[in-house]
């Protein structure tokens, strides 16, 4: 049975097999869709004309999921966004991810075409986001002279860029002011899919998973 409500979904993966094996299933059901290899190629799509639902992965070059995210949700509140990762366990979305889905690579697509599914229901009006502010994810840029790790803060109010020192406490979402507006900033460290709390969540790099009934079946990775 095909849905009642259609979507416009954009797909977001470094992975091309997946990108294609989710646009085959969407569109099986009857919703328009588009793809992006990154956050970088996804925000040109979106110059083009803005999708109903976002679905993208955490982990990828360039700009990450988690970059990507954030600058959605500041942009472009009323879209809908589903998160997803393989090193990521279980439904809840990760801390600092601006979305309001996460999906866990490797587990029953049917969930996720549940989801697409209740968010078309929805009115844009009564959309509704958590009230914690969206952070502004960050990758670190090395060391200072003195031998200080620090990243390069860009604030969204004044669009000015100044060098922010990290202290050695793992902050998952850190604060601080602008040192030129004073603007009290959100910010979190990209991490790479590589580092030892990362894998510590990672399942298996590829599981196969069961597609509904009438879509082939497809590996997802990472």
């Amino acid at each position: 049975m095909m849905p009642s409500a259609k979507v416009k979904l954009l797909i977001v993966d470094d992975e091309a097999s997946l990108r294609a094996s989710l646009s085959l299933i969407f569109t099986t059901f009857g919703h328009s869709v588009r793809s992006a290899e990154d956050g970088f190629s996804a925000l040109v799509e979106m110059r083009n004309e803005l999708p109903d639902v976002l679905i993208s992965d955490l982990n990828m070059p360039g700009m990450s999921g988690f970059e990507f995210l954030s600058v959605v949700r500041r942009r472009f509140p009323a879209i809908q966004v589903i998160a997803m990762s393989g090193a990521f366990s279980g439904d809840s979305v990760p801390l600092g991810v601006a979305a309001d889905v996460f999906y866990e690579k490797g587990s029953n697509p049917g969930t996720l075409l549940e989801t697409v599914q209740a968010m078309a229901q929805m009115e844009r009006s009564s959309i509704q986001h958590p009230n914690t502010p969206a952070p502004i994810w960050i990758p670190k840029n090395g060391h200072d002279p003195t031998g200080a790790e620090y990243v390069m803060v860009t604030c969204p109010e004044c669009l000015r860029t100044f060098p922010q020192v990290l202290d050695d406490a793992a902050h998952p979402i850190c604060e601080t002011g602008c040192a030129h507006c004073c603007s009290l900033i959100h910010y979190a460290i990209v991490q790479s899919a590589d580092t030892p709390s990362q894998q510590a969540l990672q399942r298996k790099p590829a599981a196969r998973v069961l597609a509904p009934p009438g879509v082939p079946n497809f590996t997802a990775c990472k």
